[in-house]
């Protein structure tokens, strides 16, 4: 099933765009009052949107994308005032610092505050403290020659 290309539009205006980064999607929500006649084109390194809104104005949208998605993997749903773009990962667990590879910021995108989350942070904290954890196993395995480490002195026996 082929798409029809979408065409830019002569006379168009970008539709204000959230995302946000997951481990293995990133999300795009196109904010349009009542849209109609969607058209998305998910491609492998971009995404188009083109839509009207309740009033005819023409939405026209062209990310080209930090990196590499899934096709078949990601989807949009219309809704009453957004389009959701969900685009799956080629590369899970490695985060995106910006939606497109340019890094010149158009003004019609933001980041979704609301569900934005640092997972990457998060990930790399729960590591270092497993790090620690595993080298205190191996102190205490190594301290006691291989032994059980002596919990004699922590009797609650005054």
């Amino acid at each position: 099933m082929n798409k029809p290309k979408i065409v830019r539009p002569e006379e168009s205006q970008p539709a204000h765009a959230l995302w946000y980064d997951r481990k293995k999607y990133v999300t795009i929500t196109f904010i349009v009052q009542k849209p109609k006649g969607v058209q998305v084109d998910i491609q492998a390194d971009k995404v188009i949107l083109y839509c009207k809104n309740d009033t005819d104005d023409v939405f026209y949208n062209e990310l080209h994308l930090y990196d590499k998605i899934q096709i078949h993997d990601s989807r949009e749903r219309v809704y009453d005032r957004t389009i959701n773009v969900l685009l799956r990962k080629v590369k899970p667990d490695y985060a995106w610092p910006r939606l497109q590879k340019d890094s010149a910021k158009p003004s019609w995108i933001s980041v979704d505050f609301d569900n934005w989350r640092d997972w990457e942070h998060e990930e790399d904290e729960g590591k270092e403290e497993y790090d620690r954890y595993v080298d205190m196993i191996q102190e205490m395995a190594e301290g006691n020659k291989g032994g059980a480490p002596d919990m004699g002195d922590l009797s609650d026996s005054d």
